[in-house]
């Protein structure tokens, strides 16, 4: 019986979690034994292509969304991290991880004075978390459907009514004041009172004041998502956040009315702002949530950057792969649009092995609503694969099939084979110097050759 390569079984736990099914009762109606499946969610047997069909059709999705992206992902993570394809790597992580372990086993790596230890891959089990959930948590939704439902009865006034249900069902009061530099907003439970910093623009008041009624309206579906994740230490608490963060943007941009402006502009985020009072970062988040079966948006990658290339947000439903552990390529829009703040930068970008995606980026401001007050200097970018370009409005007047419009981007230098590119700030790890002393190219690595 022919299998299939990829290894799926966190994708196939996650769905079957999300049905509140148990291993027995699914496994009972694929026709194996429950421990048969629980290999396989636990990638310790392969997936035939009969059962892949299976599960496919229990789940009502194509066999292909069992797949796609989870092997790729890893190996661009893993060629990232360690640079390299020589499988004497395996080998070596394996060994460091066993190190790792003894260490831990012994002295806890070094504790720090508080008992915590002194790293942790929190935030990179968080973005991994968020990835493999495909942004998408049914449970919240519904949860911030039925809020919404009960602050539109309340009143015509989005603001009015959020302030009524907050009184009403918590008695909390919520109150706009100034509040100390840096901080957005304060819950003070024994006074019953929300209060926001009055230097926060009107969308973010909203939004931080909606974040907080997540963590009291849905503490229950919030608990349960973390209960039933692998999360390391410290991981639950950001969690948490993201968690509260998307019952927010579920709450202020319901799915339906916000599925339906996104195809009714062809995506047009500008239009979608001023309909729903959200700023431009709101907009392109819950754009990348919008995967309800049978109603779905487009696949989308986002990406949030600063001016130094810390990349503070990465998620990819479109297929690009989003630089894990270092600066992504300076090719890519989403940096370049900080030399053009404000300004919506389209790009077609090209990956090595050949795909296109169509990407946008805009460089925002944050912050500065007070006198000398710092600003942050941020780029969104948001994008999909090619095939579903014409999907957007920012490609209108652009020839998707010239190749002549695309723009040869990387992952990250490491492991970029383009050569000839002047703006590479580190060679190929596969790579070694020869170089010409009679000339000099543009890209000090042009002429450096594969081990």
């Amino acid at each position: 019986m022919q299998e299939t390569e990829p290894r799926i079984g966190s994708r196939v736990q996650r769905l079957r979690r999300q049905s509140r099914i148990s291993q027995a009762e699914l496994a009972g109606q694929l026709g194996i034994s429950a421990s048969y499946l629980n290999l396989i969610e636990h990638n310790r047997r392969r997936m035939t292509v009969p059962l892949l069909m299976k599960l496919a059709s229990h789940f009502g999705i194509e066999p292909g969304e069992l797949v796609e992206n989870d092997e790729s992902r890893l190996l661009g993570d893993m060629m990232e991290l360690f640079a390299t394809s020589n499988p004497a790597v395996g080998r070596a992580v394996v060994r460091l991880f066993d190190q790792y372990r003894a260490l831990r086993s012994a002295n806890r790596l070094a504790a720090a004075p508080d008992g915590n230890e002194g790293h942790h891959p929190a935030t990179d089990a968080v973005s991994d978390f968020i990835q493999e959930a495909g942004n998408y948590f049914p449970a919240l939704e519904e949860a911030a459907e039925r809020v919404r439902h009960d602050i539109d009865a309340a009143s015509d006034s989005f603001e009015y009514g959020l302030k009524t249900y907050l009184f009403n069902v918590f008695g909390l009061q919520w109150k706009l004041v100034p509040l100390p530099a840096g901080v957005a907003r304060r819950y003070d439970p024994e006074r019953r009172e929300i209060l926001t910093s009055d230097a926060l623009s009107a969308e973010s008041a909203t939004f931080v004041v909606a974040h907080q009624l997540g963590s009291l309206a849905a503490s229950i579906e919030i608990d349960r998502l973390i209960e039933a994740s692998n999360l390391p230490a410290d991981a639950p608490v950001l969690a948490r956040n993201a968690l509260a963060s998307y019952f927010a943007a579920a709450l202020l941009l319901p799915y339906d009315p916000f599925l339906k402006a996104c195809r009714d502009t062809r995506y047009d985020i500008d239009r979608i702002q001023r309909r729903f009072r959200a700023s431009f970062e709101q907009v392109c988040h819950r754009m990348t949530t919008l995967q309800r079966p049978g109603r779905s948006g487009i696949p989308l990658h986002l990406i949030r950057t600063d001016i130094a290339g810390n990349i503070s947000k990465r998620f990819s439903l479109s297929g690009i792969h989003i630089s894990r552990h270092s600066g992504a390529c300076p090719r890519w829009n989403v940096y370049s649009a900080f030399l053009h703040p404000e300004r919506i930068n389209v790009q077609i970008s090209q990956m090595p092995e050949g795909q296109r995606y169509f990407c946008i980026a805009r460089a925002i401001t944050k912050g500065g609503h007070r006198h000398h007050a710092p600003r942050r200097h941020l780029s969104i970018g948001l994008g999909c694969h090619i095939d579903h370009a014409p999907g957007l409005v920012y490609s209108d007047g652009m020839d998707l099939s010239d190749p002549r419009q695309s723009v040869p981007i990387g992952v990250s230098c490491r492991i970029c084979p383009r050569l000839d590119c002047e703006q590479r700030a580190h060679p190929p790890a596969d790579h070694r110097f020869t170089l010409n002393e009679t000339e000099m190219a543009e890209s000090l690595y042009a002429s450096s050759r594969r081990l």
